[in-house]
């Protein structure tokens, strides 16, 4: 969970202050104010995402959307061919505002929650898109899965508890160069096989043609290069990890090798979260009652506006429509948390978001980095909230599915087993609380 309170304009680092023995810490008040935050979206806010105030689509946005894409969106009254409901403009407004106020200068990543599609963003029919999760400044997996972690939670508030994920990869700019020429080699080598409806896909973008839910492109798809098979080892080391995550998680997913996206901008990692059990043919906007969100991983589109660095970004839309409208109450305070949680090596990450969505369920708020890799860059992240209680998950913690929780003030510790860990923590907040 990040600071809400945080001051942008001040540069210089708060020092920690040093507490003498008979000098007690301050206690802070149990909550905290917020702004631009739902009830919906107080689950996200559990995972570390920032309420955020959704930028302005400007002028320029959106003439550098027509140099990236004609149109990233697709209602449901027409033939989509696959395409997804993406908005190139609000991602463009993302990464302008990422920019112009030096959000790389924050600790990384910069993790938001839009409760509101950006300001100036035209309405369209089909899916009714109501929240935005974002992840600017992180390269590594987790981002990826800590998105679909909790958008299903966030899914599963309003309702929908059975979804599952459908995920492809089209690697970076140099694999897509790749099966992009030996996929239109493909087609033009069967092209006395299309339809005429199939030869006009080809001749307006190949892509289309890969994309599309027509049966006679169907089958000839069936044969077609597919984007995993020119992967780089460092892309295919990514999606493994994004499964790896999943798989730890019990996500139930299928890849599906038809989520491209645009691929003007889109890099890696395409995914979708879908209503109801696989093996139904729901991907794609005619079938958006099934469609709940969608995430895409946009590393390139920086560089695609002109930019002088890349920025990594991945983002998830959620496209379902409000069942329950008081989830969109406004929320204007939430519980301070009192621990802080660190993760140490590969499994105790993987195990890390699981622990994450069993204190949320038990409404234990935790400030955390779960997409920092080093304890120091973890601890520097953290230290400045001075929580009473530290979690800790290291390589033998993860093995015995179990959590260290430090007293900062005493040193002393205890060792809990990972299913009584809420129980626990509830016990110290209160007891914390009442001091």
């Amino acid at each position: 969970m990040k600071h809400p309170q945080r001051n942008d304009n001040n540069k210089e680092k708060e020092k920690p202050r040093v507490y003498l023995k008979e000098e007690k810490r301050p206690i802070p008040t149990k909550y905290i104010v917020m702004d631009h935050l739902d009830k919906i979206g107080e689950t996200a806010v559990y995972y570390g995402f920032a309420p955020t105030k959704s930028p302005a689509i400007e002028k320029a946005d959106i003439e550098a959307a027509k140099g990236v894409i004609e149109d990233d969106f697709v209602d449901d009254e027409t033939d989509s061919h696959g395409k997804l409901p993406l908005r190139v403009e609000e991602k463009i407004a993302i990464v302008r505002k990422y920019e112009n106020e030096d959000w790389a200068s924050r600790p990384q990543p910069v993790m938001f929650y839009l409760k509101d599609p950006c300001r100036g963003a035209t309405k369209k029919p089909g899916c009714h898109r109501y929240a935005d999760l974002e992840i600017v400044g992180a390269s590594g997996p987790i981002a990826e899965a800590t998105l679909i972690q909790a958008g299903r939670a966030m899914l599963a508030e309003e309702g929908y508890v059975d979804t599952r994920v459908e995920i492809n990869s089209v690697g970076d700019r140099e694999s897509m160069a790749k099966w992009s020429r030996d996929l239109t080699s493909y087609y033009r080598k069967n092209i006395n096989e299309m339809t005429p409806e199939c030869r006009q896909l080809f001749k307006e973008d190949p892509f289309l043609l890969l994309a599309s839910r027509d049966e006679a492109a169907k089958a000839l798809n069936v044969h077609a290069p597919r984007s995993m098979d020119f992967l780089s080892e460092e892309s295919r080391r990514h999606l493994e990890e994004v499964l790896e995550y999943l798989e730890t998680l019990k996500i139930p997913y299928a890849i599906n090798n038809s989520l491209i996206g645009n691929r003007s901008y889109c890099t890696e990692t395409i995914f979708v979260i879908m209503n109801g059990k696989a093996g139904s043919e729901t991907t794609g906007t005619k079938n958006c009652e099934h469609l709940l969100g969608i995430g895409v991983r946009y590393n390139g589109l920086a560089k695609r506006l002109g930019m002088k660095r890349d920025i990594q970004g991945v983002g998830l839309s959620l496209t379902i429509k409000g069942n329950d409208q008081s989830l969109r109450d406004t929320v204007h305070r939430i519980k301070r948390p009192i621990a802080s949680f660190v993760q140490l090596g590969t499994q105790s990450k993987l195990l890390s978001l699981e622990i994450v969505e069993k204190l949320r369920q038990a409404k234990i708020p935790l400030y955390l980095s779960l997409a920092k890799d080093r304890l120091g860059a973890q601890v520097g992240a953290i230290e400045k909230y001075h929580t009473p209680y530290v979690i800790v998950i290291g390589k033998k913690e993860a093995m015995d599915k179990t959590a260290i929780v430090r007293h900062v003030e005493t040193y002393s510790q205890e060792i809990i087993n990972i299913e009584k860990l809420p129980d626990y923590m509830k016990k110290m907040e209160k007891v914390y609380w009442k001091k």
